[in-house]
């Protein structure tokens, strides 16, 4: 069984494709390579000593979607490929509204072409209203803070429609908390463009001496040291769910949600400490304004996924942290030492 991977050289893109292949799944991935690098692509290979197909296209170019499935047997698609910064999404959200919602309603359209109507989507707790009690479940209010999260939001409420008029469609809606860690092998893991949106690959880059101190948005939240409250699952068990997403939907047709996190939280001091633990590293910070829509607790209730999809996160935050650590020391410049070899 092919399955389509959209941005699948991404940090969890990649990590899904090794579950993937682990699991039996042939795989192809499209990908523009926009935000992301190809070698990932070899060290998947390296470590599940298995071939995946790669299209270098853009989900914004029908024919290039197109030629993909005319190329291939896809029964279904697994999609992540979109811009992700919500800092940058700010400062260019109309860039963010045709690339991510522009590029879904292409794939979506194609898929329908061919026949192909398995869809698990690459969504986030970004959804859900600041306005909420936590832990968040499914059914918790929406309502987005920025541009990033109100693609990701219009997205739902799109595939909902897609699914009510045409119910041949199974499509899951994956709502993410905070991905972090690395695999195991430290081939893979998360390799930003640029200066870290997150917190966990800032802090690895200050460990490794790339940057020279973190910057913490707001120490005045109305949480138990000031800081903010997240909810950090590891990028293996998130990649896991997309496959017990996968797997329900074979046979069946419907609309689901879940929530992909742990249920526990964290506070960016709590994160800092528990690094310090389990690296040796001193990690020097320091105390700025808060961000622009960022919120003080966000932590999920994960009950539906474990009820409907027999998941839940099985590695903790040292296990999380000791991994995003073992794969920044062990690449401290991460893909990019290979980018002249692939030029």
């Amino acid at each position: 069984m092919q399955i389509l991977v959209t941005g699948g050289t991404g940090y969890i893109g990649s990590h899904t494709c090794v579950e993937l292949l682990k699991a039996g799944y042939e795989v192809v991935v499209l990908d523009n390579l926009s935000n992301s690098n190809l070698i990932a692509l070899d060290r998947v290979k390296e470590i599940t000593g298995k071939e995946i197909k790669f299209y270098k296209a853009d989900l914004l170019n029908k024919d290039e979607i197109s030629a993909v499935f005319h190329q291939n047997n896809i029964e279904a698609v697994i999609h992540f490929a979109g811009l992700k910064a919500v800092g940058e999404s700010n400062r260019i959200p109309l860039k963010y509204y045709q690339n991510n919602i522009t590029g879904t309603l292409n794939l979506c359209e194609i898929m329908g072409n061919f026949g192909v109507k398995r869809l698990v989507f690459s969504s986030s707790a970004t959804v859900y209203s600041r306005f909420n009690e936590n832990p968040l479940t499914e059914d918790s209010k929406l309502g987005a803070t920025n541009p990033y999260g109100r693609t990701k939001l219009m997205l739902e409420q799109i595939l909902e429609d897609l699914y009510i008029s045409d119910k041949e469609w199974n499509i899951t809606l994956l709502r993410y908390f905070n991905p972090i860690g690395a695999h195991e092998s430290t081939l893979i893991g998360e390799d930003p463009n640029d200066i870290p949106n997150n917190l966990v690959p800032y802090i690895t880059q200050v460990a490794v001496g790339k940057l020279d101190e973190l910057k913490i948005f707001g120490n005045d939240y109305p949480t138990p040291d000031g800081t903010g409250l997240r909810d950090y699952i590891h990028v293996i068990d998130l990649a896991i769910g997309h496959i017990k997403a996968l797997d329900q939907s074979k046979n069946t047709t419907g609309f689901n949600v879940y929530n992909l996190g742990t249920g526990n939280s964290y506070s960016v001091l709590d994160v800092i400490k528990t690094f310090e633990e389990i690296s040796g590293k001193k990690i020097s910070y320091k105390i700025v304004e808060r961000r622009s829509g960022d919120i003080a607790v966000c932590y999920a209730n994960p009950e539906k996924a474990f009820k409907e999809l027999n998941w839940k996160a099985e590695r903790d935050l040292k296990s999380m942290l000791r991994d995003s650590w073992n794969w920044q020391r062990n690449n401290k410049n991460g893909y990019s030492t290979y980018n002249k070899v692939l030029n």
